[in-house]
């Protein structure tokens, strides 16, 4: 860019400028989010942590990176057994898109299953019930895991 300042050729130092900003935008609204998938789906979970704790404001990723920013931070709390934190990030992640109806379901379940390990039955068959909508989308295994939810809250 500077190069082209100094010769004289603006129109290519403004394209340059342009790369520049939409570079940044990009960080700021997709973020470290696929490098931290990457690394829980590896089961690295500090880099996965230490990843995810580089974005400085997760309200500026875009929809779809903020509820898997959201999913992983939840998956990374339930290894570490904070399942209050877990809780918290699972229930953020009900409310955005996540990339399959699957992640979503599971999500839901999620918060359902910790529900009913703090004994907030009430708030179990909320989610629960929104996992039922989805049932002819979902896997054989996780209609097999809201089967047993729903046995134990019985």
């Amino acid at each position: 860019m500077a190069l082209a300042i100094k010769w004289h050729v603006y129109e290519i130092a403004a394209v340059v400028g342009l790369f520049i900003l939409m570079l940044i935008w990009g960080y700021f609204k997709e973020g470290t989010v696929i490098m931290a998938a990457k690394a829980f789906h590896n089961k690295n979970y500090d880099k996965a942590e230490s990843l995810l704790q580089q974005i400085s404001n997760p309200n500026w990723l875009s929809k779809k990176r903020r509820g898997f920013y959201e999913f992983i931070y939840g998956g990374i709390c339930l290894q570490r057994q904070d399942f209050n934190e877990a809780e918290k990030h699972y229930e953020i992640a009900a409310l955005y898109p996540l990339r399959s109806i699957n992640d979503h379901v599971a999500a839901l379940v999620h918060v359902a299953n910790l529900s009913i390990r703090h004994n907030d039955f009430e708030k179990a068959k909320i989610f629960l019930s929104l996992a039922d909508k989805h049932e002819d989308k979902i896997t054989a295994k996780m209609k097999d895991v809201i089967k047993r939810l729903h046995q134990e809250l019985d």
